[in-house]
């Protein structure tokens, strides 16, 4: 089962930089594919988890902060159309916010961050350790997206779910290529 991994703090504001087709390549041994400049990528040979993540923080020139989840749990995710009921707005963006570990929550979803007057952050459910919602196209939004790691008790790195999608068609493309050489 494939592996998605999610690095938080790095390409911020031109600090803390880091390449991740670089880094995909050095950990090319677990056919790691890289999902565009944030820090996403689907590693399609991980074997143990434990020996692909010591290997990532081995190549990591940098800290940062590691979130990760099985394929599956984004599969279920999308069969599950978590965003059904929101309108596409152009001044909102669809999300996920992967929790870097198990969390102690104390917050009933759905919420907005913040409780009081406009609200730039809608979480409107939860999966294991996914959470998904809305943000609000503003400069405040960041801000208010940091919050999610206190309500939550524990790191988090957001993604939108366009990369979200990109992540899924990277697996169904390699799942349709593997049954097809298994057919052949």
């Amino acid at each position: 089962m494939a592996l998605i991994v999610f690095l938080r703090g790095i390409n911020v504001g031109g600090h803390r930089t880091l390449r991740p087709s670089m880094l995909a390549k050095e950990l090319d041994a677990y056919d790691v594919v890289n999902v565009g400049a944030a820090g996403t990528f689907v590693v399609r040979k991980p074997g143990a988890p434990t020996k692909f993540l010591a290997a990532l923080h081995g190549n990591l020139p940098l800290e940062a902060v590691v979130a990760f989840c099985d394929s599956s749990d984004l599969i279920r995710l999308e069969m599950d159309n978590p965003f059904r009921t929101e309108l596409a707005r152009p001044d909102l963006v669809q999300f996920v916010s992967i929790l870097s570990k198990a969390g102690r929550s104390q917050a009933t979803l759905p919420l907005v961050i913040p409780q009081e007057g406009e609200w730039f952050v809608r979480i409107i459910g939860s999966r294991n350790r996914l959470l998904f919602g809305v943000y609000r196209r503003h400069m405040k939004t960041i801000g208010h997206l940091s919050r999610i790691d206190e309500l939550f008790g524990a790191p988090a790195t957001t993604r939108s779910w366009s990369t979200i999608l990109s992540v899924l068609r990277i697996l169904k493309s390699h799942k349709h290529r593997a049954q097809l050489s298994r057919e052949n």
